[in-house]
């Protein structure tokens, strides 16, 4: 069995804020540490925030390992390099699957935890399209950002998916465009992407669930799941968001994050 400590990879942050409690906020899959910045300028003004580039997304590093046990490995390893005590976790989507798994694990060293659309279950792959999108891409065709949009709207025709995919496109050294995220990595192990938490995995601590209403991520049925891991959870929804709230209702998350935390 290989060691997990052996693979363990130190993160990519981005840390804003000069007082308070610390937030550690962990975006989702094919996401960036980006994707939270404009919440996160505003959480800076009472508290620390470190945006997480989780492994193979954004600028952290990249390996073939890729399961939720090692990304809370990385979380440990990211709260005990910085010397964090007690800090509030925040996952969207896999960050938040990333944030429960580490909350049980380890429950003496977070605060508390807020978890963003997504529920403590398994989810059977649905990123086909994405993934068939991102992979369409010739790159050896593509000059500029806005050829790249158009080659992946041949796959991808939503325009808020395709800007959220594009903020992963970079230019190298040698002037061409490739993808930030380990593809490979992410495509070779989505199957492991869906799993949920372990019969047995729980975290006494406060835990507060945010939902979109348009999005079937966390559904009515699933609480009592969330209660079984989380005993104190409370669920928060808002109408009119989908899975990406944060991009979808900011100021309304924001405002509950606050509450929560305060």
């Amino acid at each position: 069995m290989q060691n997990i400590e052996a693979v363990v990879m130190k993160l990519h942050y981005q840390k804003l804020g000069e007082q308070g409690k610390s937030i550690i906020i962990l975006h989702g899959l094919f996401g960036t540490l980006d994707n939270w910045a404009t919440i996160a300028k505003v959480l800076a003004e009472k508290y620390i925030v470190y945006l997480v580039d989780q492994r193979n997304h954004g600028r952290s590093p990249h390996s073939d390992e890729f399961n939720f046990e090692l990304m809370a490995e990385d979380l440990h390893e990211f709260i005990q390099t910085h010397n964090l005590h007690l800090p509030t976790i925040l996952g969207h989507s896999m960050g938040g699957k990333t944030a429960m798994k580490f909350a049980c694990k380890y429950p003496e060293l977070l605060h508390n935890l807020i978890v963003v659309d997504i529920a403590p279950i398994f989810y059977p792959v649905h990123h086909h399209q994405i993934l068939k999108g991102l992979y369409s891409l010739d790159f050896s065709k593509i000059t500029s950002r806005s050829d790249a949009e158009e080659q992946l709207s041949k796959e991808i025709p939503i325009f808020s998916v395709r800007q959220f995919l594009l903020k992963n496109l970079y230019r190298k050294l040698d002037n061409s465009y490739g993808w930030r995220m380990n593809l490979d990595a992410i495509a070779q192990n989505i199957e492991i992407i869906g799993h949920g938490l372990n019969a047995n995995e729980k975290y006494e601590g406060k835990t507060l669930f945010i939902r979109g209403l348009n999005s079937d991520y966390i559904k009515d049925e699933h609480f009592d799941t969330i209660k079984h891991h989380f005993p104190n959870s409370s669920v928060f929804s808002i109408a009119k968001a989908g899975h990406w709230v944060h991009a979808e209702a900011p100021q309304l998350l924001t405002k509950q994050v606050l509450e929560f935390i305060n």
